[in-house]
């Protein structure tokens, strides 16, 4: 018989993948790039002085958990941020721990 799932348990797993993927500095750090404006590979290893293959490892494992999106320009691939995902994932947050709704709603 298979086991349900409850709501919380499956945001909580969804929050969980996300902190996972962004606990790597060189992740982390993309993606407060990403979040300022879009990138392409070459800026992103300019600016975190990194290789391209490893920015690219990066960039895919982002990209597979949906926090980032890409697209073609030309022959360039320009990342951007999923604030979509984000957005939800903030939201899942609030509703996995409550006193944080009575936090968000003091500072607006």
């Amino acid at each position: 018989m298979a086991k349900k799932v409850s709501a919380s348990q499956e945001n909580i797993a969804e929050l969980a993948q996300a902190f996972k993927l962004m606990s790597d500095e060189t992740r982390l750090k993309i993606v407060f790039h990403l979040a300022r404006q879009e990138r392409n590979v070459g800026s992103l290893c300019k600016i975190l002085n990194l290789a391209q293959p490893t920015v690219s490892h990066h960039l895919g494992l982002l990209r597979m958990g949906r926090l980032i999106l890409n697209r073609r320009n030309g022959k360039q691939v320009i990342y951007s941020l999923n604030t979509d995902i984000f957005r939800s994932l903030s939201g899942r947050l609030v509703s996995c721990i409550p006193a944080l709704k009575s936090m968000i709603k003091v500072k607006k």
